[in-house]
Order: structure tokens, then C-alpha cells, then sequence
């Protein structure tokens, strides 16, 4: 099967080909025509198998073919809403509307965070299309009068797991209540956790349901192992494997803030180059470390799980847990930035005494036992005691872990909080 066949116009289908495609990937198949038929979807599928051109391209082709009449002068109405957890994913996804829609005359914009206000102002007073967008800095663009639900046709609910995870579902409910009753929505999940059908429930009308990524399939195109390593070994065990194994692309997963900054600041001591991808950082920073890291500028980039969100890398060769998630579908999240589209990858975690209850709950969750191999002049001590770990949130007994779920706690308030300053707490994600 080709584009062709999924009934795209020419002109999209020009700008496919500009990319080097010629044949959809499986939710691709399934999801262009579903949109195009005009109803509700609900679909599963993991970042990586080509879910954003398959609501973008069918949404593109569905607003350039009825184009909403506006009155010269007046400002184009917003026709398109898009929702994602983080600003890089948002950014991604308006960088693909502008990519396949470049021989249409649709517009669109992202607004997300760490951006001013000014300029995301005047554009939306000029009017676009389409709006791909953060739920925080949109609403408080809607708080201050720029922007206008009343004439949206089509809502997308982007890795609404995510949305979840992060405590933002309060928000995205805000949203939907500002929106037109008579609207297409469109939910995309990479798991349909009770909650997450909840949600579909009320969104969706009559939605056509397809799942082209079965749970934790994203493990079997991955070969993972793990390293036993003294918690004080880990930053040297890292740099000793990014050297002796010529790794050139490695993205590096560590729990806190803190920590990436200062696994950064060791390997730069031991000559590999190195850049950390967190909420601190402006939005700046993070466009040009993901830049350098792409462009092979610098061989690691060590990130926090909500930064590396909508991280997407083609062909990443190497993931590395440098400290074990304590929720463990985080693991499942992580290892799938490499093993991209039936690509092979390789997944690594450097485990402390300290884990071993995380790493229990993981392998119970992916259902099988991932090697172990200890690394010559890095054994650890079997007399090793485990210590309390520390999490983004604060202090976590390693026995006693959060569900999955759980609002999080971000700058001493609920992520499901309201109020006037419960963006910029959040958006710094």
C-alpha cells in the first residue's frame, strides 16, 4: 500500500514525497482514512510509529478542502487545536503541519513556555489555522483574550498518557469546556489505562478505535541489559562504555534536575561531550542542545523523563537508564526513543543497590528478566547497603513507590491545581 491509496491530495502527497516516503506505516493506514471520514478516533500507538502525520496529513487535507470564509481585514479564525504535553512534542508537531502542508495555504503556530508572550500575541491577533499548543501558556492566552475557541472544527488530544502522567488532564478539561460542542476529536494514547478510557468517554462521540502497538511490544525490538554498579561507580561506568564502545548518539536518563547537571559536568571531566535537556532550562537552551545532539555535536545528552518527551530522533543506536525510574512504565517510555519504527536499539541500565526494588517492578511489568552483566573493575560491593532515593519530587522510600498516575507535586502545589500561576509552575516542563 502506498499514500496514494489512503485518498490525500496531490498536494500532500507531493510534500510526502518531498520527504522520502512512499509507504504509511501501519497507524498511518489506519488513521488517515478514519479522519478523513470526518468521526471521532481513539488511537493507541507509541511515539515513533508515525502517529503525528497520521492525524496531520488527513487533517491538513480535510481544512484545505472546505476553507473557512472570513471577511477581508477580519482576523482567520482558529480552525485546528492541537494539545501536547511538552514543548519540544508541540514544537515537533507544528514543525510536521509545516512540513506537509507547505504547498497549502493553511497556517499554523505553536505555543508553548519559555517563549514571550509579545510575539505569540500578534500572531494569533493576524489569525492561523492551526494551533498546536501546551495546555498552560494556552490558557493563559485565553485568560488574556487572544485566543478565540469559537470557530474550532477539529481537536487533537496528542499522548494523552503523558498528559496524565504530568497532572495536566484538569487543564485539558478547561479546554474542552471553552470548545465548540459540534467539533472531530481525535485521542492519541500510547496506553489505555482506566483513566485514560474514562476521558475517551467523555471526549469522543461514537470514536472508531484502532491499537496498532500492543502493550510493551516497543520491548521486543530492543536488546536490554544491565549493568550492577556501585552508586558512586555509575559516572565513571558511563563515560568507560561511551568510550570504549565509540558511542556517538546516547541519550541518558536520569531521575532529578540536579542529577543531570552534575552527571554532565563528569563526563565533561573525563573528556566526552555532554548536554543536559531539563526543565530548567530556557526554551533556548533546549533548542540547541537538542540541536548540537542531533547534529552530532556532542555525544550525550543526559535529560529527566518530562524534557525528553517528544524527543524524536530517528535511528537513536543507544538509551541509557543512568538512574532507574521509580514508576515503571517510565521504563517502557524511555527505552522506546531507540527501537523506532521496527528499528533495533539498544537499551542499558546502570543499577545501584539502591534500585533494586524499581528494577523488581519493571521486569514484573515487561514480564521477563533483563541480563545482567557486570563490567570488569566496576563489580559491586555485595556488602552494600541500600539508601532512601531521591526524586524529582522530593524523597521517595525505594520500597514504597508513587502510582503511576499520581498528580504530581510541582513547586509545592498539585499539577491539578487551579489558580493564576499554575502555568508558569508548570509550563517549565
Amino acid at each position: 500500500m502506498s499514500f496514494s491509496t489512503l485518498g490525500l491530495s496531490d498536494a500532500l502527497l507531493r510534500a510526502v514525497a518531498d520527504q522520502g516516503y512512499t509507504i504509511p506505516t501501519p497507524i498511518q493506514r489506519q488513521a488517515i482514512p478514519a479522519v478523513l471520514a470526518g468521526g471521532d478516533l481513539l488511537a493507541g500507538a507509541q511515539t515513533g510509529t508515525g502517529k503525528t502525520a497520521g492525524f496531520v496529513l488527513p487533517m491538513l487535507q480535510r481544512l484545505s478542502a472546505r476553507p473557512s470564509p472570513y471577511g477581508a481585514g477580519s482576523r482567520k479564525p482558529l480552525r485546528a487545536l492541537i494539545l501536547a504535553p511538552t514543548r519540544e512534542l508541540a514544537a515537533q508537531v507544528d514543525a510536521f503541519i509545516k512540513t506537509y502542508g507547505k504547498h497549502l495555504k493553511l497556517t499554523s503556530m505553536v505555543l508553548i513556555g519559555g517563549v514571550g508572550f509579545g510575539p505569540q500575541t500578534a500572531q494569533l491577533r493576524r489569525g492561523i489555522d492551526l494551533l498546536v499548543a501546551t495546555p498552560g501558556r494556552l490558557l493563559d492566552h485565553h485568560a488574556q483574550g487572544h485566543v478565540d475557541f469559537s470557530r474550532v472544527e477539529i481537536f487533537v488530544l496528542d499522548e494523552a498518557d503523558r498528559m496524565l502522567d504530568m497532572g495536566f488532564i484538569p487543564d485539558v478539561k478547561r479546554v474542552l469546556a471553552l470548545l465548540p460542542k459540534q467539533r472531530q476529536n481525535l485521542l492519541f494514547s500510547a496506553t489505555f489505562s482506566s483513566e485514560i478510557k474514562t476521558l475517551a468517554e467523555k471526549l469522543l462521540n461514537r470514536p472508531r478505535t484502532i491499537q496498532v502497538t500492543p502493550p510493551n511490544s516497543t520491548v521486543d525490538a530492543i536488546n536490554q541489559r544491565l549493568h550492577p554498579v556501585n552508586r558512586a561507580d555509575k559516572s565513571k561506568l558511563l563515560a568507560w562504555l561511551v568510550s570504549h564502545h565509540r558511542w556517538r548518539q546516547v541519550l541518558v536518563f536520569t531521575r532529578t534536575k540536579h542529577g543531570a547537571d552534575k552527571l554532565v559536568r563528569s563526563l565533561h571531566s573525563d573528556g566526552i561531550r555532554a548536554v543536559a535537556m531539563h526543565g530548567d532550562k530556557t526554551q533556548n537552551a533546549r533548542t540547541q542542545a537538542l540541536a548540537q545532539f542531533k547534529s552530532g555535536g556532542v555525544e550525550v545528552m543526559v535529560a529527566t523523563d518530562i524534557a525528553a518527551r517528544g524527543i524524536d530522533i530517528d535511528q537513536l543506536p543507544h538509551v541509557v537508564n543512568y538512574d532507574l525510574p521509580n514508576v515503571p512504565g517510565d521504563y517502557i517510555h524511555r527505552i522506546g526513543r531507540t527501537g523506532r519504527a521496527g528499528a533495533g536499539g539498544e537499551a542499558i541500565s546502570l543499577v545501584c543497590v539502591d534500585e533494586h526494588a524499581f528494577l523488581r517492578d519493571i521486569e514484573r511489568l515487561i514480564k521477563r528478566s533483563i541480563p545482567r552483566h557486570v563490567v570488569p573493575g566496576f563489580e559491586p560491593d555485595p556488602n552494600a547497603v541500600a539508601q532512601p532515593v531521591f526524586t524529582q519530587r522530593g524523597r521517595t522510600n525505594s520500597n514504597a513507590q508513587p502510582r503511576a498516575g499520581r498528580s504530581r507535586v510541582v513547586k509545592g502545589r498539585s499539577a491539578g491545581s487551579t489558580g493564576s500561576s499554575y502555568s508558569r509552575s508548570r509550563t517549565k516542563h
